[in-house]
This record gives C-alpha cells, structure tokens and sequence, in this order.
C-alpha cells in the first residue's frame, strides 16, 4: 500500500521559487501523472517525493506518515530517469541485479535469479540478460532500468520523463507496455512528461503544474473535455485549439457570439447559456478544437469568409492554417487538398463543442456537448 500526498509544498533555489503552495493526493496503485512544459517543476516535485530534495514550507506524507526529513534509501520509492543510467561493463541481467546486491536490499544469489528472471519476463527482455548495454537498442536499454527499478518490489515508482529518447514509434509502443506492466504490478506510478499523449494515455489522473503552480487535477477525460484554464486547452491537443474572443449578444430571445466580426449565426446552445448568463460577461474568451471547425470553398450565407494562411501535409491528414479578421485559426484537413496562400475560403464554427472561459482571468466558464456542462473550480 502506498498514499503520496503533498501539502501546500514550496521549493525555492534561492531567489528563484520552483514550486510555490502545490497539494496532491496520489492514492494507492493510481498512475498520477504530473504533466507541464519545461520549468514547470516537474522533476522538482518527483525528487521532493524520492527525498532528494527538502520543501522550504508544507508537508509529505507517505501512508499517512510525514517522510519531509526521511532519507532516500528509507523511503522505499525507485526512480527511472529519461537516460537510462546502466552500467556499461555489467550484462543485462547484472545490471537488474545490481539493487539487488546492495547493502540496503542484499538478497541470496537464488532470490537473486527467481527475481531478475520474472521481471525480465515481464518487460520481454529475458532472451537479452547476457548483452551488454552496448549490444541494445534505446527501447531495449530503457526496459533494463525499468527492470532495475521494478526488481526490488518498491512501494513507488517515480518516472522523470522514461521515453524522452525514444523515436515516435517506439514510444507509442512502449505506452502500451507501461499500461500493461500497470495493469499487472498493481504499484503505485508518478509519472512525469511534457508530452500530452502521454499524459492522456497512460493516466489515471493528471496534474498540470505551470511555472510552478497547479493549474488543474483530473481524469484524462476530465483535463482535455473540461480544462480548468487556458493554458490546460492549449497544452492538451495537436493542432492546438484555438481560442477566440467574442462578444454575447442577445436578440429575438436567443444568445449569440460575435465571433470574427460575425454576430448572426453562432446560437450559443440552451445547455450553456445559462452558465455564461451567470457569469455576468459581456465578452467571453470561446474555444474551438480544430476537429470542431468545418471548411468549404463554396460558403453559405451561414459561413464565416477567412483566407488560407498555410498548408502541412502530414500523411493520412494535414494541418490549414487560415487568416479571418487578423486571427490565425487551424483546421484539420485531408492531405491531398490543393490550396494556395490567400485563396478563399468559408468556415463553420461547432458552437455545440464550444468551451468558454473567463475572458479576464481565462478559467473556465462552461462547455456544449456530449460531455456536458460543468464547472471547474
């Protein structure tokens, strides 16, 4: 069993502040992922759990019991960091074994085999214990610190960013796999990425620290349908959503946004206008993912005129950047469309998938669709 929580924990490096009040609540067997760009805090906050590091101010306790001035060795975590850290000279096999032989956690040579053999089995790398580090590849080396880190059964696994070395593919692959080592060691996980894909994929919750602070904490669902800020929408998808601001406009008993200038034809559903008539604004910031905006080249008198901006083919789908009252505004699109700069073009805009926020302090307000409407607090 294992509960990691922080309270109203700062960090400072001597003028600068790293983290400044962060609370979480990472429960037994969850794989919390803790998600933000660089300078964010991330690895701070991974190496105030693992004790490297002391908090100037709060709390964190483990099962319930503060550990703020326990030693590393004494809190029973184990670390895997983005280089893979393996001893050149050792074999694979050596290499899982070395926890094994330490003084802290020293076991008899044959507890030794039975533990390195079923965690190799687990990470499918038992056909590779006689290699040399030099002999693998990238993914086979991080499955050999994963194996390290997994051989001593630890209460944590703290994980500062594993497949940052990794080629695309293989890190596809190797998401899959730490769902299914998740699934089968049933071991509390703090995960730490910069990579939303990952952050979405392979958490039970995230937490989206930024320049220090959390900005919001929730199911994956949670972060990407409902995000808390701005800056959570923004961080969470590719293309990026793109956010507007637009005036409410009440006539003949329905609600519109003036959006790019255009005031007739974006109805703000019943579901939400309850929640923005609430909120007391004139003007709201308005979020639309690029999925959720259509193109014609042939408009209707119910489409917005924009101009083409650019054009990024990426195999199966391409990116289109257009221009519309001074504003960049990205589309998806299909890879073999044929455009050139400044044509014209026509968008309709999925107000039903809309996400609203403060126009002022960029939290949220409210969402339209099949997620439904919520607050975030």
């Amino acid at each position: 069993m294992a509960n990691i929580a922080l309270k109203h924990v700062t960090k400072k490096f001597k003028k600068n502040t790293a983290l400044s009040g962060v609370s979480i609540d990472v429960k037994d067997k969850e794989f919390y992922v803790i998600f933000g760009p660089a300078g964010a805090g991330k690895t701070t906050l991974l190496n105030l759990i693992a004790g490297i590091l002391v908090p100037e101010e709060g709390v964190i306790t483990m099962n319930g019991n503060v550990v703020n001035s326990l030693e590393p060795e004494d809190r029973n975590v184990a670390m895997v960091f983005e280089n893979y850290a393996l001893y050149p000279h050792l074999t694979v096999f050596e290499n899982i074994a070395s926890p094994l032989r330490s003084p802290k956690y020293r076991q008899p040579e044959g507890k030794i085999r039975e533990e390195v053999e079923r965690v190799a089995k687990i990470l499918r790398i038992d056909w590779l214990l006689q290699r040399l580090p030099s002999e693998l590849s990238n993914g086979q080396r991080q499955r050999v610190s994963l194996g390290r880190a997994l051989v001593r059964n630890p209460e944590v696994f703290l994980m500062d960013e594993p497949l940052t070395h990794l080629d695309a593919k293989l890190r596809h692959q190797m998401r899959a796999e730490f769902k299914e080592m998740q699934a089968n060691l049933n071991t509390t996980t703090i995960y730490v990425t910069h990579d939303y894909l990952e952050a979405l994929s392979l958490a039970d919750r995230i937490a989206v620290l930024n320049q220090g602070r959390i900005e919001q904490i929730g199911t994956p669902d949670e972060i990407y349908y409902r995000p808390a800020t701005e800056f959570v929408a923004e961080a969470f998808g590719e293309p990026e959503i793109n956010i507007l601001t637009a005036g409410l406009v009440n006539k003949g008993g329905w609600m519109y946004l003036n959006l790019l200038g255009d005031s007739d034809h974006f109805a703000v559903p019943g579901r939400v206008r309850q929640a923005l008539e609430e909120h007391g604004a004139d003007t709201v910031r308005a979020g639309f993912r690029p999925k959720d905006i259509k193109y014609s080249f042939t408009g209707d008198p119910s489409m917005l005129r924009a101009s083409v901006y650019s054009f990024e083919p990426l195999g199966a789908k391409a990116i289109l950047t257009v221009q519309a009252d001074g504003q960049l505004i990205r589309l998806i699109a299909a890879a073999d469309l044929d455009v050139k700069p400044d044509q014209p073009i026509y968008l309709k805009f999925n107000v039903e998938e809309a996400i609203f926020f403060d126009s002022g302090t960029g939290r949220f307000i409210a969402r339209a669709g099949e997620k439904g409407v919520r607050s975030v607090g």
